[in-house]
């Protein structure tokens, strides 16, 4: 009789969950049209992406990728700052890339979010009124017109997979659209500031540190009400409001 795999689950929530099943990940999610995203931005990415091995209704099943994530969020990242560099020299092919079809947020959707989700912290006591006013200044610097680039979205350290000092893959394309470069670059040394530099010496282009540090703010802001919502806890040591905190 063959052995058993253990199924393991690697996130879960009220919209979508992934479960690993040996060399196998399955995605499934309560909206098709993110996993025609994520499929379609895996087709025309100039990066290393996961094998599509099937794809049903609701489920998306792709080949795991050598390697191990770049580091978690709230934890010290075990990998070399050449691992970091090379990191933002995948994320610099992608923004050289043609731009995919489909658009991205406005900066007017962007503000109106920013708008309501600071109301929501501050009327419900989930935050402290000075910490949130400080970081909604912070983040209005990332409010400004850009060049829109092929970005991933949602590129979190936990979607960048090495092997040594090379980038083997990048996961979760669901959120890839037209957007501003620099908010790559921010979600992915989101809470890992010590890397910024590394992340940017391999991104081989000038940047503006405090624009990504203003991304820091506003990602951090838009996030923590649908992470309380979807039973994970922001305030956890090196998570969202240690990031927002750390502005102060």
């Amino acid at each position: 009789m063959p052995a058993v795999q253990e199924v393991e689950v690697v996130v879960a929530h009220r919209e979508r969950a992934t479960l690993r099943v040996g060399d196998m990940f399955l995605k499934i999610d309560a909206d098709p049209e993110r996993a025609d995203v994520e499929v379609q931005a895996m087709a025309i990415a100039p990066v290393p992406t996961p094998e599509v091995i099937w794809r049903k209704p609701h489920v998306l099943a792709l080949a795991a990728l050598p390697g191990r994530a770049l580091g978690r969020l709230g934890e010290p990242s075990a990998a070399s700052s050449t691992a970091w560099a090379a990191a933002g020299a995948a994320v610099r092919t992608l923004h050289d890339a043609p731009l995919p079809p489909w658009p991205g947020r406005s900066l007017e959707e962007l503000a109106a979010r920013l708008d309501g989700e600071c109301e929501w912290l501050v009327t419900n006591g989930v935050l402290p009124v000075d910490l949130v006013t400080r970081n909604r200044h912070v983040a209005e610097a990332a409010l400004r017109p850009w060049k829109p680039v092929f970005t991933h979205g949602d590129l979190q350290i936990t979607h960048v997979f090495v092997d040594g000092d090379e980038v083997t893959g990048v996961l979760d394309w669901s959120e890839a659209c037209r957007g501003d470069g620099l908010f790559d670059l921010a979600t992915l040394t989101l809470g890992h500031e010590e890397h910024l530099g590394d992340v940017v010496a391999g991104y081989g282009a000038d940047v503006d540190l405090d624009v990504i540090r203003a991304w820091w703010s506003l990602r951090s802001l838009l996030a923590i009400r649908w992470l309380v919502q979807h039973g994970f806890d922001p305030s956890s040591p090196g998570c969202e409001v240690d990031v927002l905190r750390a502005r102060m």
